[in-house]
């Protein structure tokens, strides 16, 4: 009976410990969301330390479409004496045409003035290979995937679905083609042939930047610029590529033929502002501690359960 009854004065104690313990992380939660808060309500949108000489990334990830955030960041690094070398780092199957033009001429602009290099991940296809073009030396894995040089318009004809259900659609377009392509109807001859026409001309433009950058005659472009993706070795022998490797192959290209030390640190380009950073840095803490707290209580009630 003694022994049960310090069984069960030890079990109280480690439940009053653990209660106590949660009092104190509620406090800690509240008053890093009480600082996060203060700096979101208070700190200026632009205010970031200065930073000394270094090497700027910029992280293109996911779909790529036109951000004014990014577009306006690398203005700001092209400007920037601290900035030494943009390293583009890539992991995106592509997006918008317009979105990889928009963000091709920003990087375009900063390599005027500074040494630009491009890695690629796992992915850079498509518009993901139009933002590395710029780049004066460009970087894949063996395995990555990239090219994918084409431009894709997709819709679906639902029209003899509705027919089946009987739903009848009605449309008033300003012009024949003003409705083309829609899911309510088959592509007519004259819409097919006009959005023909629209694709060829923005593959057209792509070839060009690709001839452009990669001092390739666009016929030699146009012959594998048929939509395929190729690993990261096949783009090297293609020329799409310039070497195999990542950040490390790209730093100690830089350091060798641009004259940027290695021993400068890399700083990510970030579009969001300070306080918005601020607050999802405290945001991701809180989870952190919440999720450590838990586990730790999972703890807890195991050891009482033996």
């Amino acid at each position: 009976m003694p022994h049960l009854k310090g069984m069960s004065l030890e079990a109280d104690l480690l439940l009053d410990r653990r209660r106590l313990k949660r009092r104190l992380v509620f406090w800690r939660v509240f008053a890093v969301a009480a600082l996060a808060g203060l700096a979101w309500a208070f700190l200026p949108a632009d205010l970031d330390p200065v930073p000394a000489a270094h090497v700027a990334r910029l992280d293109v990830r996911g779909a790529i479409t036109e951000d004014r955030r990014v577009l306006e960041a690398l203005e700001r690094a092209a400007r920037d004496s601290h900035v030494r070398a943009l390293i583009v780092a890539i992991d995106s199957p592509g997006g918008t045409v317009a979105g990889g033009e928009a963000l091709h001429a920003a990087i375009r602009r900063v390599a005027q003035n500074k040494p630009v290099v491009a890695t690629m991940g796992a992915t850079a296809a498509s518009a993901g290979y139009m933002v590395a073009l710029p780049a004066h030396r460009i970087f894949a894995r063996e395995g990555t995937l990239t090219g994918s040089i084409g431009v894709i318009l997709q819709s679906f004809d639902a029209s003899e679905l509705l027919a089946r259900l009987g739903v009848r659609p009605e449309t008033v377009a300003s012009g024949t083609l003003k409705d083309q392509p829609s899911p309510f109807r088959p592509l007519t001859p004259e819409g097919r042939a006009s959005l023909e026409q629209t694709v060829q001309d923005m593959h057209g433009l792509f070839v060009g930047m690709v001839a452009a950058a990669r001092n390739m005659e666009e016929p030699a472009v146009r012959a594998i610029a048929d939509g395929r993706v190729m690993t990261g070795r096949r783009a090297q022998e293609a020329g799409l590529v310039d070497t195999l490797g990542g950040e490390r192959e790209a730093r100690e290209w830089l350091e060798a033929e641009r004259q940027v030390p290695q021993s400068l640190p890399v700083r990510t380009i970030e579009t969001r502002p300070l306080a918005e950073r601020l607050l999802a840095t405290g945001t991701e803490g809180i989870l952190r501690v919440m999720q450590a707290q838990w586990w730790g209580q999972q703890g807890l009630w195991a050891t009482l359960a033996r």
